[in-house]
C-alpha cells in the first residue's frame, strides 16, 4: 500500500518492530465497539483498546468537552498553581474510591501511578520518624508498568531481565496461579494461604524494614489470574498487623471493570493506596491518578514546615486540565449510562462465553472475572510463538484483542451487547480451532 509517510522512524513499544513491517497493523479510526484498520475494514475491539475504552470508542460527549477546554485553558502549571476542573475531578474519583481514600494526587499513566504510590509509601513511613521501612514487597508474574519502581516490584521476568539491577530489597510474594487447577470460573476456592508469604518475608526481614506490598487485585497483563477467596482479605490483615501499606494497583480493574468502580470494593477490602489510569479518560487523553488514604495525607503533610512542600512529587501534566474534563466527562458517561451495572449484567453471558472454548484442543487453561478473560494455548516450538501468530490471524479476521506470550486476553468494552460478544467468541473460536 503506498503511503504519504514512512514506517522506519516510529521505534513501537512493547511490539516486535521488525516482524511488525512484514504485517503493518495500522488503526485509524474508531467508533463505539469497532476500530478501523487503513483499508476501512472494521475490527471488533475485544480488549477495549487497551483496557482504557470501555465506554466505546468516538464519545462525542468528551471531544466536546476536550475541544472546549483547550480553547478556554489549554494548560496550567501544576506546581503552586491549580486549575478548577483538577479540583472537580479529585472530588468525582474520591465519591467512587473505598471510604477514606480521598486523597486524589493525578499523574499521566498507570506506570507513573505506581511510582507515585511507592514514594507516597516511604514519605508515609518517614514522616511517622519509621525511615528504616524502605523494602517493598511485590508478587510473581505481577505487572505494575515500566518504570524503575513498577519494574522492581513487578514479577514478568522478561520485563525485568534487560535492565540490571532494580530497586535494592525488594522482595516477591509468590502468584496464585496454579498449574493443577484450569478451566476455574471465577476466584479459587483454595490458595488463600499463599497470602502468608508476606508473614514470611516479615519473619525473614522484620515489618521495620517493609514500607509497601503492592498487588494488582486481578492479575492483568499475564493473562488475568483472579484472586483465591479470602486471599486479598488475609494479605490485607497480615498487613495491617505490622504496620505495612497495602497498595492496590488498579489500573486495569478500575473504573467498572469488575462490576464495581473498583475491585477494592468487589472483593470488599480497603487498601491504603489505591492506583489507576487507562478508563480514567476512556482512552482519549493520557491520564493516571492515585487515591490514598487519608491518614497518609495527613502524616505526609504535617510532618513539614508550615508553607514548605510536603511532597516532592510531581509531573508536568499532572492534573493537566483538558485531560481533567476528558475525565470528567468520563464518569459521567459511566454514571448518566450506569455503565458499572451494564458490565455486571454481562459478565456471566460474557464468561459462560469465554469458558465454552475448552473444548479446543489447543486452549490448556482459561481464566476469568467480571469483563475479563485469560485463555491459554498450548506452546508451540518456543514460548510466545504461537501467541503472537494468533494475534496477526485474528486481526486478519477482524478481531482485535490483548496477547501475552501464548495467552489471549479478552476485556471488551462495556458497551458491547449480547450479539456483539457473540460476535467476538465466534471469530476467536474459528481461529483457535484453526490452529
Amino acid at each position: 500500500m503506498n503511503r504519504e509517510y514512512s514506517l522506519e522512524h516510529h521505534w513501537l513499544p512493547f511490539t516486535a518492530n521488525r516482524a511488525y513491517h512484514e504485517l503493518p497493523r495500522l488503526i485509524t479510526a474508531a467508533k463505539g465497539i469497532y476500530l478501523f484498520e487503513e483499508s476501512g475494514r472494521p475490527l471488533l475491539d475485544g480488549c477495549s483498546g487497551l483496557f482504557c475504552v470501555p465506554a466505546g470508542h468516538g464519545r462525542e460527549e468528551i471531544a466536546t468537552a476536550i475541544s472546549r477546554q483547550v480553547r478556554q485553558l489549554d494548560f496550567s502549571p501544576p506546581f503552586q498553581f491549580a486549575h478548577p476542573e483538577g479540583f472537580k475531578l479529585a472530588e468525582a474519583i474520591s465519591q467512587l474510591t473505598p471510604p477514606g481514600l480521598d486523597k486524589i494526587f493525578f499523574t499521566n499513566s498507570g506506570s507513573e501511578s505506581v511510582e507515585t504510590a511507592l514514594k507516597m509509601a516511604l514519605a508515609y513511613h518517614r514522616a511517622r520518624g519509621e525511615s528504616t521501612r524502605y523494602r517493598f514487597v511485590g508478587r510473581e508474574l505481577a505487572y505494575h508498568g515500566v518504570n524503575f519502581g513498577g519494574l522492581s516490584v513487578g514479577g514478568m521476568i522478561r520485563n525485568r531481565e534487560a535492565f540490571g539491577p532494580l530497586l535494592p530489597g525488594t522482595l516477591h510474594l509468590r502468584h496464585t496461579k496454579s498449574p493443577t487447577k484450569r478451566f476455574l470460573p471465577g476466584q479459587p476456592a483454595e490458595g488463600d494461604d499463599l497470602a502468608d508469604d508476606l508473614q514470611r518475608a516479615i519473619d525473614l526481614h522484620g515489618a521495620a524494614s517493609i514500607a509497601a506490598v503492592i498487588v494488582e487485585p486481578i492479575v492483568g497483563s499475564v493473562g488475568i489470574i483472579v484472586p483465591p477467596r479470602g486471599y486479598l482479605q488475609r494479605l490485607h490483615r497480615i498487613a495491617s498487623q505490622h504496620g505495612i501499606l497495602l497498595i492496590f494497583d488498579e489500573v486495569i480493574t478500575g473504573f467498572g471493570r469488575t462490576g464495581q468502580p473498583f475491585a477494592a470494593q468487589t472483593f470488599d477490602v480497603v487498601p491504603d493506596i489505591i492506583t489507576m489510569a487507562k478508563a480514567l479518560t476512556n482512552g482519549t487523553l493520557p491520564m493516571g491518578a492515585v487515591a490514598a488514604s487519608r491518614k497518609i495525607f495527613d502524616s505526609i503533610t504535617a510532618a513539614a514546615a508550615p508553607g514548605t512542600i510536603e511532597f516532592f512529587h510531581g509531573y508536568t501534566y499532572s492534573g493537566h486540565p483538558v485531560a481533567a474534563v476528558a475525565a470528567l466527562a468520563t464518569l459521567n458517561i459511566f454514571e448518566q449510562e450506569d455503565l458499572f451495572q451494564k458490565a455486571a449484567m454481562l459478565a456471566a453471558p460474557f464468561q459462560e462465553m469465554v469458558f465454552a472454548l475448552q473444548d479446543i484442543p489447543v486452549v490448556t487453561d482459561i481464566r476469568g472475572f467480571g469483563l475479563l478473560a485469560g485463555i491459554d494455548l498450548a506452546i508451540d516450538e518456543k514460548p510466545g510463538q504461537r501467541g503472537f501468530a494468533v494475534l496477526k490471524t485474528l486481526f486478519q479476521a477482524g478481531l482485535l484483542v490483548r496477547v501475552t506470550n501464548d495467552t489471549v486476553i479478552l476485556a471488551p468494552p462495556f458497551v458491547a451487547s449480547i450479539d456483539d460478544l457473540t460476535l467476538m467468541l465466534k471469530r476467536l473460536r474459528s481461529v483457535l480451532a484453526g490452529l
